[in-house]
């Protein structure tokens, strides 16, 4: 986490949280969703603005973490910015040297390898659960021909409970 937000945390100690104005895709983009985005439905369906200024997006994931309720949040100054979840908490993008880098630039040692009823493949690594990125899929192929993690089939609506986090977080502070 960056300092500037250490210390406006500890400056503004009680700032209200903020929920349903940032999601992930499964693609690995933030999106700004303002209040007309979020009355025309959930992320995924109505995404919002495409976050494309760069030092935004690696402030962004420099400042992103996962609370104790396994939500997933940008700390933005002093205050926590909950994120929608399209798919997962992060985006695996693979590698030619055989490299494994989430959407934030951290590069990671998956440890087991999930498909789920679309299709769609899952890396667990120590920070969480991630996709791989739509755009891996033939580096994927070979990796998974070469067996380099345990492979197991899942069903998509089963990762959020055991993998501890939660897809959305507005609709759960809602409940």
């Amino acid at each position: 986490m960056d300092d500037i937000v250490k210390q406006a945390m500890a400056r503004w100690p009680n700032v209200p949280d903020c929920f349903g104005w940032l999601g992930l895709d499964a693609r690995g983009q933030w999106f700004l969703r303002d209040e007309e985005t979020q009355s025309r439905g959930p992320f995924a369906q109505s995404k919002g603005s495409l976050v494309e200024h760069e030092k935004l997006q690696a402030f962004i994931a420099r400042n992103y973490a996962r609370d104790e309720l396994g939500r997933w949040f940008f700390q933005n100054g002093p205050q926590r910015v909950y994120v929608e979840l399209e798919a997962a908490p992060f985006v695996w993008r693979l590698q030619p040297d055989g490299q494994v880098q989430a959407h934030t630039g951290v590069r990671v040692m998956p440890e087991a390898c999930l498909v789920d009823e679309q299709g769609r493949v899952y890396l667990v690594a120590a920070p969480g659960l991630g996709l791989v990125h739509s755009q891996d899929v033939l580096l994927l192929a070979e990796w998974l021909e070469q067996k380099r993690w345990p492979q197991e089939e899942v069903l998509a609506d089963s990762l959020p409970q055991r993998f501890r986090f939660v897809a959305s977080p507005a609709q759960q502070a809602l409940a």
